[in-house]
Order: C-alpha cells, then structure tokens, then sequence
C-alpha cells in the first residue's frame, strides 16, 4: 500500500498541508495513521476522498460537500445520497424557473406567443406555503415584498398574504438570483423587467448567463458523482456498479 504525506494529498490540489489537516479534522476524509514518529500517513483511499470531497465542493457547495462526506464517514450512505439528491433537485428547479421567466419574456417582447407560467401544486399559496416551497423563512418573503419583489394580494376577510401564480414565479426568480449573489435592489429591478415591456432585452442577457452556469453546475455535478460513486464502494457501503459495455456502430 502506497503511503502518502499531507503534503503529497496538497500538491494534487494546490492546498496547503494545513487545509488537508483541517479536512481531516471535520471528517471529509478518513483519520490518517500515524508512523512511530507521530507523522501522518495517508493512502489512496484519502486521496480519493479528498478528490470526491473537492469536486462535490465544486458542484454543491462547501456545506452540502462536508455533509455527503462526513455523512459517508458515519456509514450513513442514504443521509449523503439526500443530499446530492436535493442538489439535483434545485438544478431541476432552477431550470424551470428559466424557462418560465424566458417565456415571460419571449411574451413581452412579442417573440413568441404567451406561454403562462403554471408553477407545479398550489396556484394560490400562503406565505408559509410558499416560504415552505423556497426552503426559506416568511420574513425573507417580507422583507422580498419591502423591497418590491414580492406585490402578494390579501384575503378580503383576514387579510393574509395569498401569492397567486405571478407571484410564485417571480419569488421562485428572487431565490435563484439571491443563491447568485445578487443583492435585493438588482432582483427588484429584474422582476420590474418582468412585469413590464421594458429593458427585456438586458434580462435575456442575464438568463443566458444564468443558464451557461447552470450548465456548468450541472457538468460539475457529473463530475463530482463520477468521483463519489467508486469511493463509496470502496467505503463497501454500495455494491460496484456494472461496467459499461463501450458505445459500438451497431448501438448507433
């Protein structure tokens, strides 16, 4: 068995030894032996699972990584399939919000005929349904609705929140720019965009944008799965997949 050093597992990566440390400590790879001297040494199984650790990184974010992987760790391989599952989940979500703000805009700007958005479930929602459906709270839905994001009608005899179809649409738009980075005053614009025939043309740009990175997030996701599947059966917490019979003329 081929030992390894931090420094060998850093290299790969361009990390530092600390970093590769503080992997360790958090649980994204598995605890290094130690020599008689006390040093670390690490194998190809911790190889792997730095690279799988990185690439989820890459694909999901730091927090959902040291999820999968700290999850994979405890022997818990249905706790980290969930999560990669809602990652793909929110892709799929991300990817219908578009499409349905792209065919508002075809709409606006006469392209195309009108296409209605018709969100999937409720078309009139209350606030913790919709911050529900989000996974956010109902103040972030308030404060979306302070800086004119959000116009929701009100129940004629409580006077409750009720966010109809538009309404759904344009906060299912306001989550995905805000997980962008976005700050709220672009988002209140964009939504404007939406609701009126002006500046469509600046929005189209931005969805294009949006859509190559979604394109790239789902690549990434390819990636990361591409690392993760050997590794966890190599943790013998899944059976070996089949191996692929390689793409012939005749299965074209």
């Amino acid at each position: 068995m081929v030992q390894l050093r931090p420094s060998d597992l850093a290299r790969e990566h361009g990390l530092s030894t600390q970093a590769v440390r503080n992997y360790e400590r958090d649980g994204f790879i598995p605890p290094a032996a130690r020599t008689p001297a006390g040093y670390r040494s690490y194998t190809e199984a911790h190889a792997a699972a730095l690279r799988a650790f990185l690439a989820l990184v890459s694909a999901h974010g730091h927090a959902v990584g040291g999820q999968v992987m700290r999850a994979l760790h405890a022997g818990d391989v249905d706790a980290a399939l969930t999560a990669v599952d809602r990652g793909h989940a929110q892709l799929l979500r991300d990817r219908e919000t578009l499409d349905a703000v792209g065919r508002a805009v075809e709409h606006l700007t006469g392209d195309g005929a009108a296409v209605p958005y018709a969100p999937s479930g409720a078309a009139r929602l209350s606030v913790g349904e919709l911050a529900h459906r989000l996974g956010v709270t109902a103040a972030t839905l308030r404060a979306w609705e302070a800086a004119g994001i959000l116009c929701p009608g009100r129940e004629p005899v409580t006077g409750h929140r009720v966010y109809g179809a538009d309404d759904i649409r344009d906060a299912e738009l306001a989550h995905l720019l805000r997980r962008g980075g976005h700050p709220l005053d672009h988002i209140s614009a964009v939504v404007r965009q939406i609701r009126t025939a002006g500046g469509t043309q600046a929005l189209s740009a931005a969805l294009d944008d949006w859509r190559r990175r979604l394109t790239a997030r789902g690549v990434a996701m390819l990636g990361a799965a591409a690392l993760l599947a050997p590794y966890v059966t190599h943790l013998g917490l899944a059976p070996a997949p089949p191996i692929a019979r390689p793409v012939g003329a005749s299965d074209l």
